[in-house]
């Protein structure tokens, strides 16, 4: 990489000690989680011992919101201040369910878009460039947390340019979906988090849903947010000499109430396409209100203590159990190294056993090490034949590794009417292992950021299991080759809790969706009707998380197993989709004709350019949105206006929040465009509320009267 300083280099070069002549690339590192404390996303450190923190002068990012998959572009350009060269560390957090599908930097004035090759071959060509002192770039997966950038040189008093994008499935709980950017992460303990010029953020939100509010919990009075249409909107922050030491969180709430089926596709013409569909659950389903057994275990081992994980914690388990009903009964263990219980049995959710727990809670310490085992033995003891488990660990899954292996056996072996919750608190979270527990289980895994709503997650968190669940899922396609689903066996559907499945098509046009389910005994079909097109160009963002789900597929089949006989497909999809995983590595080379020289081609390049114009139609077609929308104001907007109907009246609710926009409009109908209501919530038929509700409290009287028989019996 040349600077306008390059004339420098061997003068300061000399002054540098031998280990650090060997780094003469540019060796990309982004580190998701490392050893002590920082408080910021994106900083890029000077390494090698000496110190010397490169100042932030821009920090931008941009968002765009495609029906529930977020394409993330963060830019920055920090400033060498000091009179050397230096080499430099980049740290960066990527949230989860995040692929990194790029990064750039600026070599010369021009953007230098990387290349991801399989991992062996991105490792020689970079050695040799490192022998002649040229300056290649290299960004290697870790381990399952953690990837690498390093940048060598900069020089004394030069600017660097760099670029990050990622591509994530945000959560969509309760028709809310949350948007994450991790600035709070965990790398080290003494830097300044701030930037010297401006700090930029942006979402545009695109959603086949309407939307019908937006907020921020974390900055609630620095965010502008703007409506341009009913499935549009723009949330804007900026700053001078901004803070990076707080997540950003951006909620929005879609307005289905029903339970229903979405579909987004990609076509390029002559390929095969690409699909993302979309199962919501709505209010359709009758509350069970006979009470649940609960038991929380809650993570008070050393690692809490970091980044105020511990905290969050208590006032997330806090929320939770306030959520209780007189029906349910809990109890409240702590582990670390060893397991503690509260009450020693189940007690009953009212307000004195809720009182208890949370002075418990309040004498808790963060300390010692992680063992999950004993404590999940122990709350296996609580289950009763005729009453639900739900088992909730409120962690940061850094168990000892020798122990995970144990835990997923444990899950497969608990009680049959049991299930698993795990919820992780902050940045620094093992997910790959609270999501296998949660699935195995058939359970789920949640995540909360240190700025997020704990009373809205625990309202929704109850709501998810006061409502029953659908199970044994399957659905099939008629009409053209669908194929590569993933997930190939679906998991339980849960009331809050949309279930996305990806996969390919072959062919185009009307497709019958056929949707069979168990709700608690009671069969459950439905089939809609939905057009899989020729062409469209309009979402290829869902092209790359289909790889990145079939890689992460391909990861979770083999935990803690041999993985060579899945080494070359893995290797194949991050070639062809840009994906940087254990067995690829993304190179950036100075040109392309280097590019060239290598034989390398521009698969990367070519994804990120078609990716950017579909996002440019985007951007063009809200602007036209926002200049329609600026012509009804003013003195003569009121002679242009045509008369509305009820179905373009938007209520503007009353809120508290300055940043907060909420309108509301009668939902979409079901002949809207591969959009479908399932017909669950009319009637008393064999899939109406009534007749469901019926049938389960049949079966729960039938079980009541069998477990009183046996117990008499005995």
């Amino acid at each position: 990489m040349k600077t306008k300083n390059r004339g420098k280099k061997n003068e300061n070069f000399k002054k540098r000690p031998k280990f650090c002549s060997g780094l003469q690339g540019i060796v990309f590192i982004i580190c998701l989680m490392a050893s002590s404390p920082l408080y910021a996303a994106g900083l890029l450190i000077a390494d090698g011992g000496f110190g010397g923190v490169l100042e932030i002068k821009e920090h931008e990012v941009q968002v765009t919101v495609n029906n529930g998959i977020a394409v993330t572009n963060v830019t920055q350009v920090f400033h060498n201040t000091e009179n050397r060269q230096v080499e430099a560390l980049y740290t960066f957090p990527v949230p989860q369910k995040a692929s990194v599908a790029n990064f750039s930097m600026w070599i010369n004035g021009k953007e230098m878009v990387g290349e991801v090759l399989e991992k062996k071959r991105a490792r020689e060509i970079y050695e040799s460039y490192k022998k002649v002192r040229r300056d290649p770039g290299l960004l290697e997966q870790v381990d399952y947390k953690r990837f690498e950038m390093r940048i060598f040189p900069i020089g004394p008093g030069a600017d660097q340019k760099v670029q990050i994008t990622y591509y994530q499935q945000l959560d969509i709980d309760h028709n809310r979906g949350t948007y994450v950017y991790p600035l709070a992460t965990v790398t080290r303990n003494d830097l300044d988090s701030r930037t010297v010029g401006k700090f930029a953020f942006s979402m545009e939100i695109k959603s086949a849903i309407p939307v019908i509010q937006v907020e921020s919990t974390s900055h609630e009075n620095d965010f502008v947010f703007a409506r341009h249409s009913d499935f549009n909107f723009l949330a804007s922050l900026e700053k001078s000499k901004g803070n990076l030491n707080r997540d950003i969180v951006v909620s929005y709430d879609l307005s289905r109430p029903k339970t229903g089926m979405d579909l987004i596709t990609s076509k390029q013409d002559g390929e095969d396409g690409y699909f993302c569909l979309t199962l919501s659950v709505g209010a359709d389903l009758a509350e069970i209100d006979d009470g649940m057994d609960y038991v929380f275990l809650l993570d008070v081992s050393g690692s809490m203590r970091d980044d105020n994980k511990l905290i969050i914690s208590k006032k997330a388990l806090d929320a939770f159990v306030s959520e209780l009903g007189e029906k349910d009964r809990f109890e409240l263990m702590t582990f670390n190294v060893a397991a503690d219980a509260v009450f020693g049995k189940l007690e009953p959710g009212n307000e004195e056993m809720k009182q208890n727990a949370v002075k418990y809670l309040g004498t808790r310490r963060a300390r010692g090490g992680t063992v999950l085992a004993p404590a999940m033995n122990v709350a296996y003891k609580y289950a009763e034949a005729d009453r639900t488990l739900n088992v909730v660990i409120i962690s940061d899954g850094m168990t000892e590794q020798k122990e995970r292996e144990e835990l997923i056996s444990m899950i497969r072996k608990r009680p049959r009417n049991s299930r698993v919750f795990c919820i992780g608190v902050g940045n620094e979270i093992n997910r790959p292992l609270m999501r296998q527990m949660a699935k195995e289980s058939g359970g789920l895994a949640a995540f909360i950021s240190s700025q997020d709503n704990l009373e809205r997650q625990a309202k929704a968190f109850r709501r998810k299991l006061t409502r029953p669940v659908a199970a044994d899922l399957k659905i099939d396609f008629s009409g053209i080759r669908v194929y590569d689903r993933e997930p190939a066996a679906l998991p339980n559907l849960f009331h809050g809790s949309p279930i996305r499945i990806y996969g390919r098509y072959q062919g185009s046009g009307d497709v019958g969706i056929s949707l069979n389910a168990n709700v608690q005994g009671v069969e459950l079909k439905q089939t809609a009707h939905m057009t899989f097109p020729d062409t469209s160009l309009d979402n290829p963002e869902i092209e790359r998380m289909w790889a990145w789900q079939k890689v992460d597929s391909l990861v979770a089949k083999t935990e803690g197993a041999d993985r060579d006989n899945i080494k070359d497909e893995i290797v194949r999809l991050g070639e062809a989709y840009s994906i940087v995983t254990e067995y690829t590595s993304f190179l950036v080379l100075e040109n392309n004709a280097e590019y060239k020289r290598w034989k390398i081609k521009r698969k990367n390049a070519l994804r990120i350019d078609r990716d950017r114009k579909a996002q440019a139609r985007l951007r063009k077609k809200l602007n036209a949105i926002r200049k329609k929308a600026a012509e009804d104001i003013g003195p003569q907007a009121k002679k242009k206006k045509p008369a509305r109907t009820s179905q373009d009246i938007f209520i503007a609710k009353k809120t508290n929040s300055p940043n907060k926009v909420i309108t509301q409009k009668p939902a979409p109908s079901r002949s809207r465009q591969n959009s479908w209501d399932l017909n669950i919530g009319g009637g008393s038929g064999p899939v109406g509320p009534l007749f469901v509700g019926v049938a389960l409290w049949v079966k729960r009287r039938r079980m009541k009267i069998k477990n009183k028989d046996s117990k008499t019996t005995g």
